[in-house]
């Protein structure tokens, strides 16, 4: 059978695929067909640095040798084996691999998919938990005795966790969620602590007693029935690059054990150095009930998602058969040896490379071309944490007044900034920088500045 023309590739991405996030009638094909290092090659050979991870999830690059001959390697093994009752040495090695790397008092990892059932996982898992805690004294702990009555979760307004009907019903943004509302289960909201749309007469300074205060007022009332509260440790990042003040994620650690309630950290999108150290929860010394991973676990190469859960969560599964407590979920592929060979090979270019070691310098040139972006007249604001940086683009800087949704100025940015060899997303009116941890300083410099000849043609006018 020969080869499909570019007319036939693109009628039918255009006709058959269906695209996440994309409305179909307006979708101009835009086909990737080789990549190398942080660079992406389209049908015609044209190059476009890799500005937003593909979708945050890239993190040394593609085509790296390393992680290439590690799925090679597999294949002579085993490509694919169940995790219901068996296991295989590559998904036994990467467990034992992430429970030495994640915070402390995580010990236990269950495989899944991706970010969203990484979630999903975690939601059930707490909801289950409260049920059948253990009865009796336990020579680790105090008396603990079942809580059914704890059946509810709190999540922060405009979370995003996925798009499972469980990860949507915690997630809070609007335009995304709105429709599916009838689906979904009952969720408390705590204000999202975003230090640039602050209530009025809320200062900066004041701003993690206030977003705190809140929190722990909706503890004080509703503890009783929440089973958990789940948070994105330092950075809301589908909610447009939102960033915590410092302390809010320990802050959210010390209430929910105030209140007898569980803890669960997204770390879909700002794990694996994203944030500048391997995990965000590292950041304030928080060590949570259940940690969610997926995204940059392969290093972008294959789909994988993890939650670890604590030895706390851990026993209250155990028991006979005729007991029940089992967890009765899972997925066809989670723990695949082919993914988690690759997981592997990412985790030991970490340290080959010294990956972190070098991503300061990454930071602070990130943040130089930010403070000048954020001069522009219609730059509202800058985010950014580590190598993740939103810049969210307004009508009336003065009102922090944003642009109708239906202008797209954001996606008319990163449409130029396309044409100039960089391709990035927006989120609505933030364009989002996030950048492969593999970039070099000068192609961080051309993505910058890329972006920023977007924003000025993207507003203009």
């Amino acid at each position: 059978m020969s080869e499909p023309s570019r007319e036939q590739l693109e009628r039918w991405d255009r006709e058959l695929v269906w695209h996440a996030f994309t409305q179909m009638q307006e979708y101009e094909p835009l086909i990737f067909t080789a990549a190398h290092g942080c660079t992406l090659v389209d049908l015609d050979g044209r190059e476009y640095l890799d500005g937003v991870s593909s979708l945050w999830c890239n993190v040394h690059g593609h085509r790296h040798p390393r992680l290439d001959a590690a799925v090679r390697a597999q294949l002579e093994r085993v490509a694919h084996t169940t995790s219901l009752g068996a296991s295989n040495p590559t998904t036994i090695r990467l467990a034992e691999r992430l429970v030495r790397l994640a915070p402390p008092g995580l010990g236990h990892v269950f495989f899944s998919d991706d970010g969203a059932t990484a979630v999903e996982v975690a939601l059930k898992m707490a909801f289950q938990y409260w049920r059948q805690r253990h009865w009796g004294e336990r020579p680790w702990d105090e008396r603990r005795d079942p809580r059914p009555e704890k059946t509810c979760f709190i999540a922060l307004a405009d979370a995003y966790h996925g798009d499972t009907i469980g990860s949507v019903s915690v997630g809070g943004v609007e335009r995304f969620h709105a429709m599916f509302a009838p689906l979904l289960f009952e969720v408390l909201r705590a204000p999202a602590p975003n230090l640039y749309r602050r209530p009025e007469g809320v200062s900066r300074e004041g701003a993690l007693d206030y977003y705190l205060a809140r929190l722990d007022e909706l503890l004080a009332a509703e503890h009783q029935r929440v089973a958990a509260v789940i948070v994105e440790p330092l950075m809301q990042a589908a909610a447009g690059m939102v960033t915590h003040p410092a302390g809010y994620l320990r802050g959210v650690r010390e209430l929910t054990r105030k209140y007898d309630v569980l803890l669960i950290a997204d770390e879909v999108a700002v794990g694996f150095g994203r944030t500048g150290r391997m995990f965000a929860c590292e950041h304030e010394g928080v060590s949570p009930d259940f940690l969610c991973l997926a995204k940059g676990l392969t290093g972008g190469y294959l789909p994988m998602a993890a939650t670890l859960a604590t030895d706390e969560i851990w026993q209250a599964f155990l028991g006979t058969a005729a007991e029940s407590k089992a967890f009765y979920h899972g997925h066809t592929y989670g723990g695949n040896p082919l993914a988690a060979s690759v997981a592997l090979a990412s985790l030991d270019v970490f340290d080959e490379e010294q990956t972190l070691a070098r991503l300061p310098a990454k930071i602070a040139r990130l943040r130089e071309h930010l403070a000048r972006i954020g001069q522009h007249a219609h730059v509202g604001d800058v985010r950014q944490c580590g190598l993740m940086a939103g810049i969210e683009l307004v009508q009336n800087r003065d009102a922090a007044e944003p642009y109708p949704w239906h202008e797209q100025r954001g996606a008319v940015a990163c449409r130029y900034a396309r044409g100039l060899g960089v391709f990035v997303r927006p989120l609505g009116n933030v364009v989002v920088v996030m950048p492969p941890l593999a970039v070099s300083l000068d192609e961080l410099d051309r993505i910058c500045l890329a972006v920023e000849t977007g924003i000025l043609h993207a507003t203009q006018s």
